[in-house]
């Protein structure tokens, strides 16, 4: 489904290369996997996975979804993939405050220009799988954070994209919370056959995956 090949990232300061972030990236992920980028803070996983959801430019190399280079898209076209073909979860759950959880699920659906009524079901199948619910209604600010992030993690599956990719996902629950939304998510991947890619280096993250891709210094090792 994602093939990498040679990709690099540097960071500039000035015109100076102060970073060398990717090196050499030669990477796939195939339909149906449920991954880690895993290694210690700094190894280049979230660059990686940023490059990866096109939310970061690479310095050179290729990145294919489903055999059409993606990297080198312009703007609007990458804001495409993102909204078709990408589902994100981020640690800061960035739910929109004033809309309850049923729109804040509903939000991508609405901007891809779902019908009302394939809204309503999917709302409420998705919400049933991740156990919120019964919390439809409520405001993100009403939830813990543990529901919080379920919130994010059913606008992210809701419209049904080609991958899931989860930065940190982890990283500001507590442990039956991080074991909870794991075992949640790989029912997930299950069940609905989504993609799912985590940056992480919580444990209960890196257990609970099928493949382990561990990064240290930018590279892949």
């Amino acid at each position: 489904m994602i093939k990498l090949k040679d990709v690099q990232k540097y960071f500039y300061k000035g015109e100076e290369r102060e970073v060398h972030a990717l090196k050499n990236i030669n990477l796939e992920i195939e339909k149906g996997e449920f991954s880690v980028l895993t290694g210690a803070s700094g190894c280049g996983k979230t660059t990686l996975l940023n490059a990866i959801g096109v939310l970061d430019q690479i310095s050179s190399g290729s990145i294919e979804l489903e055999g059409k280079e993606i990297a080198h898209l312009n703007s609007d076209e990458k804001t495409k993939i993102r909204l078709n073909d990408m589902g994100f979860v981020f640690q800061a759950y960035n739910l929109v405050p004033v809309l309850n959880v049923r729109d804040n699920i509903a939000f991508i659906m609405r901007l891809q220009g779902y019908s009302e009524d394939r809204i309503k079901t999917r709302v409420l199948e998705i919400a049933q799988l991740l156990e919120i619910d019964n919390k439809l209604d409520s405001l993100p600010s009403l939830l813990s954070g543990g529901q919080q992030q379920r919130v994010a993690v059913a606008r992210a599956v809701a419209s049904k994209p080609k991958i899931i990719l989860a930065d940190e996902p982890t990283a500001n629950l507590d442990s039956k919370n991080s074991q909870s939304l794991m075992d949640m998510m790989k029912e997930l991947n299950e069940k609905e056959g989504v993609t799912i890619l985590f940056a992480s280096h919580d444990e209960y993250v890196v257990k609970s995956v099928n493949r382990i891709i561990k990064l240290d210094d930018g590279a892949l090792v």
